[in-house]
């Protein structure tokens, strides 16, 4: 996994929980790196397991509630650092249907040994989209928190359905419509 998630991840924790809960969920992890990130460098996904396990028992909120809040988090540091990809874009919807065609050919680009979700779209209208999320990691509810912040992004907002196709979130069908 890229450093730029742990990096990302480590100043969401910091900035929202402290840097007393952040010191001790990597004190609390095992974790090979020891915790030293570099955005450019690639660390083990499950030393990304570990510090939102940590951090879930540090402050009592779900691993799957962190993962969506990460989501919020991520979505608008990467337009921070990547304001081109998305600046052609007029509407959340235009934007998550180019996530394949597109976004994640831009970030393959800049990052090729980056292992990204898929999303195979089912159905799009004006207001709506349908999509099929699919990844080894069952980050589900990171999309999710992606997605929410895409439209804030455009001034807009939706409601964002989801139902796990495999128990596990290695495959989840998304239904998003526009509010408004």
């Amino acid at each position: 996994m890229k450093g730029i998630v742990f990096t990302e991840f480590l100043e969401m924790v910091e900035s929202k929980f402290g840097l007393e809960i952040t010191d001790n969920i990597i004190e609390n992890s095992d974790l090979e790196s020891e915790g030293i990130y570099t955005a450019v460098g690639t660390y083990d996904f499950n030393e990304m397991v570990s510090l939102i396990t940590s951090l879930s028992n540090e402050v009592n909120i779900p691993v799957s509630d962190l993962i969506y809040t990460f989501g919020l988090y991520l979505f608008n540091s990467l337009v921070s650092a990547h304001p081109d990809v998305v600046k052609g874009y007029k509407t959340p919807l235009s934007l998550l249907y180019a996530i394949e065609d597109h976004i994640h050919v831009h970030v393959q680009k800049l990052y090729p040994e980056a292992e990204l979700p898929s999303f195979k779209i089912l159905e799009k209208t004006d207001t709506s989209i349908s999509m099929i999320y699919s990844s080894s990691r069952g980050l589900y509810r990171l999309a999710e928190g992606l997605m929410e912040k895409c439209f804030e992004h455009f001034n807009g907002s939706a409601t964002i359905a989801y139902e796990l196709l495999k128990e596990d979130g290695t495959e989840v069908k998304f239904d998003v419509t526009q509010n408004g």
